[in-house]
């Protein structure tokens, strides 16, 4: 037979195979084949769908590692031992770059032909490949297969109501056991964790102390790798780089501020379960929680000594766990110091650093690389009051920030009452005289005339014990406008909100602007004869971005929550009442950490989310009034009612009476606290 090929037809394909052979030393891109995947799922042709599905999956995982790999062999080769001027260190930067380079496409072959959108990532993020797998293995009566691909898939997406129907199915098929049901893409560190609860729960303390040991093995090894993903090329977003002129120093600082942001990063990545969007709270040190009081049940105090030592290196003023401490001591008679639990902790305790300044706002720069302690960085600060933080280490290289404790609190009359340390806390601010009694007095007179609405028009939406009220900054204007409550009022209403958030954003050193999430003018009253034998609180106890999960620790940052919100403040009217605290809580929603009395003037602030778990306390006798306020950093999620204020504002300012008002408007605040 004859058979006649023509040059056109196949050129692409000898080209192709050259290309993506790995005999020619190349690995196929993972999109590539995940495309050619997709296009025969619809083409029907399933046993391809399984080839270049699992060769991209396969693709995926070997660019990874080898980049992991490379990286770190890279800095190992390449260190900065004996950089001592700033020429010495930008070679070693460089050297670096040329070994990951040649490292990397020696491994993978040239690396843009690896360079994948942003779609496909996601796509991979997300499992989605898994998705299509399961259907072919479905489709070619694999079914043991199928069902591995149909719970990994369901892992990050447990959402997906047909894939749910999907694994019903798959368990009563004959042939197919609990064991097919496995997580291809299970994370090693976190699958160990898992098991080390439910063996912590069931009373097996042995068991479960080999399982948490492997877990903080496994999270240290996937901290390493994460961290090593990060000394790439990063993406300057927001930078023009056609316009982009700056100097060699600049750029380098501009790349390894964002090497810290990922590096940072790493820590919520690794607390992230599949499928969710928030961390697991408090994630690394609860290994140490649980190894101390499991080798406490097994009589090995030597070992829970040190596991609550390495647990105080997170949390310092944590009472509970400093009290076994010292039961520890007395019992063995001695002390015993932390466990090694990575060296970039080491670094603070023995503040012996290599520092690298980089541009940022927040930070304290300071000229060129030195080696110095916390102690110097202080003088070299000039006696400010700063906090030396080890945030990051390239396997011989600390690079410490110098964060200013609290920024400047923009009025002179303010006072610093108690910071985060004081209120056992992070993100955490008590402030004084941020309104005068005067003040405080119109906004009270100002609440009573005006009889706003309750949370969504209810009267007692926290508690049936109390009556809410509640009025907007937009509202208190309209009414002003109108003739209803005094002008001078409302405008002072909109000043001291503004007033409160220039402070809330000088103090907590924000390097770009807070916007007005929500504002509202609040007043809890005590209904008389409903007082007795009270056991509730004024409002339950909650985050403000985040819904807190009390039974599991967590707070998970997702709809139907306001994920939008960074920080909260709540600036207080009176204190001529009884109850009525504000409070911080620990993740349980039981155990208190700090209490704040409200009265004229005082303000309390913090980060909104799952770190500061806060209620108020029952409202018993009298009525609590206080300007709530809760801010975004994000400019898309701004306040509608605020943007008309603002324009009410400038009209006024401008002397113009002719201002058009909807008085029509129906407000309905949505106060949260």
């Amino acid at each position: 037979m004859d058979v006649h090929f023509s040059i056109g037809s196949i050129l692409p394909i000898v080209l192709q195979s050259l290309l993506l052979s790995s005999s020619y030393g190349s690995l196929e891109p993972f999109d590539l084949l995940y495309n050619n995947a997709v296009e025969a799922f619809y083409r029907s042709e399933y046993e391809d769908v399984v080839r270049f599905m699992e060769g991209a999956l396969s693709s995926y995982a070997e660019v990874r590692q080898s980049k992991v790999r490379c990286r770190i062999g890279c800095q190992d080769q390449h260190r900065f031992d004996s950089v001592s001027t700033d020429l010495q260190f930008f070679d070693v930067v460089l050297k670096r770059a040329s070994c990951q380079n040649e490292c990397i496409e020696e491994k993978v072959g040239t690396q843009s032909m690896h360079k994948v959108s942003e779609d496909v990532i996601q796509d991979f993020n997300r499992r989605i490949p898994y998705n299509y797998l399961q259907l072919a293995y479905q489709k070619l009566k694999h079914s043991d297969k199928a069902a591995a691909a149909a719970h990994t898939y369901f892992q990050a997406n447990p959402e997906h109501v047909e894939m749910d129907q999907n694994l019903e199915q798959y368990k009563a098929l004959e042939g197919t056991d609990l064991d097919h049901f496995v997580d291809r893409e299970a994370r090693p560190h976190q699958r160990s964790f898992s098991a080390g609860v439910k063996l912590y729960d069931s009373g097996d303390y042995e068991g479960a102390i080999a399982m948490f040991e492997e877990a903080l093995q496994e999270y240290y090894k996937a901290d390493v790798e994460c961290r090593a993903l990060c000394l790439g090329p990063q993406r300057f977003e927001e930078q023009d780089h056609l316009l982009y002129r700056y100097s060699l120093s600049e750029l380098i600082s501009d790349h390894f501020t964002q090497v810290l942001y990922c590096e940072h990063e790493c820590v919520r990545d690794l607390a992230v379960r599949p499928g969710r969007l928030s961390p697991m709270e408090n994630y690394l040190p609860l290994h140490y929680d649980y190894l101390q009081f499991a080798y406490f049940q097994m009589n090995m105090l030597e070992q829970a000594l040190e596991c609550a030592q390495s647990y105080l290196l997170f949390h310092e003023a944590d009472d509970f766990m400093t009290d076994n401490v010292e039961y520890y001591q007395e019992t063995l008679g001695r002390d015993l110091r932390p466990r090694e639990v990575r060296s970039w902790l080491q670094c603070i305790m023995s503040a012996e650093i290599s520092l690298f300044s980089f541009p940022v706002t927040f930070v304290k720069a300071l000229s060129g690389r030195t080696s110095t302690n916390c102690e110097m960085l202080r003088e070299v600060s000039k006696g400010e009051d700063i906090e030396c933080v080890c945030v990051s280490l390239s396997l011989c290289v600390c690079v410490c920030l110098c964060v200013c404790v609290g920024g400047p609190l923009v009025y002179d009359n303010v006072q610093l009452v108690q910071d985060s340390l004081a209120l056992n806390g992070s993100q955490r601010v008590l402030l004084d005289n941020v309104l005068t009694v005067e003040e405080c007095a119109e906004l009270k007179h100002l609440t009573v005339t005006m009889a706003g609405d309750g949370y969504r028009g209810k009267t007692s939406p926290h508690t049936p014990n109390e009556r809410f009220e509640g009025a907007t900054v937009l509202k208190a204007l309209q009414y002003g406008y109108e003739g209803r409550v005094p002008l001078k009022s409302a405008r002072l209403f909109y000043d001291v909100s503004e007033r409160a958030r220039r402070v809330i954003e000088s103090y907590f050193l924000l390097n770009s602007t807070l916007h007005f999430s929500y504002t509202h003018l609040v007043c809890r009253t005590a209904i008389t004869g409903q007082q007795d034998h009270r056991n509730d609180l004024s409002h339950p106890i909650h985050a403000d971005n985040c819904l807190l999960d009390p039974e599991a620790n967590e707070c998970w940052k997702e709809p139907p929550a306001y994920t939008y919100r960074d920080y909260s403040a709540l600036l207080y009217l009176n204190g001529d009442f009884e109850g009525g605290e504000f409070i911080f809580t620990e993740m349980d929603a039981k155990t208190v950490t700090a209490q704040v009395k409200p009265k004229c003037g005082r303000m309390v602030g913090f980060s909104s989310g799952g770190e500061n778990p806060h209620g108020v306390r029952a409202v018993t006798r009298g009525q609590r009034c206080a300007v709530a306020m809760w801010f975004t950093l994000d400019p898309l999620f701004r306040e509608l009612e605020r943007l008309q204020a603002d324009e009410v504002i400038q009209a006024l300012d401008n002397q113009s009476s002719q201002s058009h008002w909807d008085t029509s408007l129906n407000i309905n605040p949505k106060d949260e606290l």
